[in-house]
């Protein structure tokens, strides 16, 4: 039963990692590659043209952020109202390392993709500007939308084996429990050496 309930998780969080990375990589096809100005009375005005990176870029933002809190939710579920503690967790090397990596990589991506879908709804916003640079209206940087999609795919990648140990994890601590169990209730057993043989029938 948990391992189909973590195999269900890994199938979420899996599908939710895919379709963040697939809206980062909208977000930035569909990015602006040029943008068109006037000058007015020595302001220079920059007319964007409407584009969906934005609300791409929020939407990859929120699906990433749903995807790692599946992916944490899975991981410190007690199955089965079984619940391993996390000392005998964290005492696995594997799981600590990449459980570490998921989220290092996963603050990065979420925080380029905010920048970015921030940084591209600012240049939208204040679009009237004194002294323009000489490569024109200011635009997100080419890539960044795509960078981090590839990131939020890599993160998603790393819950899935953090995912993966963790099975390994319960298998080892539950099956030592158990082992354990069963010595205690041998151990209980009398042993006597002396055998007393049945009696004769009639």
């Amino acid at each position: 039963m948990a391992l189909g309930l973590v195999a269900r998780a890994a199938l979420l969080v899996s599908t939710l990692g895919a379709l963040a990375f697939i809206l980062g990589i909208m977000a930035e096809n569909k990015k602006p590659e040029s943008v068109t100005s006037t000058t007015v009375n020595g302001i220079t005005i920059c007319h964007y043209p409407s584009d969906a990176s934005i609300s791409l870029g929020a939407a990859a933002v929120a699906v990433l952020f749903v995807t790692t809190c599946v992916a944490l939710v899975a991981l410190f579920f007690p199955y089965d109202g079984k619940h391993i503690p996390h000392s005998a967790l964290w005492k696995n090397a594997a799981f600590t390392t990449f459980f570490v990596l998921s989220l290092a990589v996963y603050l990065t991506a979420e925080g380029l993709l905010l920048w970015t879908t921030i940084s591209e709804s600012m240049h939208h916003k204040q679009n009237k500007h004194y002294h323009l640079a000489a490569d024109g209206c200011p635009t997100a940087k080419t890539g960044l939308f795509g960078g981090a999609a590839f990131l939020a795919l890599d993160s998603t990648l790393f819950w899935l084996i953090c995912l993966m140990l963790l099975g390994n994890a319960r298998e080892d601590h539950f099956g030592m429990e158990d082992e354990a169990s069963m010595k205690g209730i041998y151990a209980e057993i009398p042993h006597d050496s002396t055998v007393i043989p049945p009696a004769n029938k009639v």
